[in-house]
């Protein structure tokens, strides 16, 4: 005998699926207890519940003819006991959906702060290169300083090789030169 007759022949001791299957969507009920969990937090509804179960109160205890709840207000008791015992699921339903997205966002939280530490490595140790490269580069200023050295030695060359222009300089007259080659002695 064969293991498939007509289709996927289930085992034995496979219990059968339901013939009525509910299908739901699970974030939907999540975002659906959420918001009442919401709501049963806001000052909005405490109000509305007061003026119920004042409403609620009054028309029981004045109108005669109205007693659908005697003193003891079981019924009442019996709306809050019902209004607790889907509250509190509602709640939780709530609260661990938030802890879901704190905890995604914690991750995130981290993830981003480690990207941040190892950037702000990274440009540490690029400026620390820097710096160094900086170190071995001739700077505006140094430049300036070895320029301006070079000149002052220029003209201490200058005046120690030409006294004589050195001093016509020094006392204000014009020179007029003449072009001197190398050798030849002036008269």
């Amino acid at each position: 005998m064969s293991d498939k007759v007509g289709g996927a022949r289930q085992r034995l001791e496979t219990p059968v699926e339901s013939r009525f299957r509910i299908d739901w969507d699970a974030e939907a009920l999540a975002r659906s207890s959420e918001r009442v969990a919401r709501f049963l937090g806001t000052g909005r509804y405490l109000a509305i519940q007061t003026i119920v179960v004042v409403v609620w109160i009054a028309l029981n205890v004045f109108v005669i003819a109205l007693r659908w709840d005697p003193y003891p207000f079981i019924l009442l008791n019996l709306a809050f006991s019902t209004q607790a015992a889907y509250a509190a699921p509602l709640i939780l339903l709530a609260q661990n959906r938030q802890d879901n997205r704190d905890r995604v966002s914690l991750e995130e939280d981290r993830t981003r702060a480690a990207q941040t530490k190892a950037d702000t490595e990274f440009l540490a140790r690029e400026l620390a290169a820097l710096r160094i490269a900086v170190g071995e580069v001739a700077t505006r200023d140094y430049l300036r300083r070895e320029l301006e050295e070079i000149k002052d030695m220029l003209e201490r060359l200058d005046g120690a090789e030409n006294p004589t222009s050195q001093r016509k300089k020094n006392s204000g007259r014009k020179q007029t030169s003449s072009p001197v080659s190398p050798g030849v002695a002036d008269d």
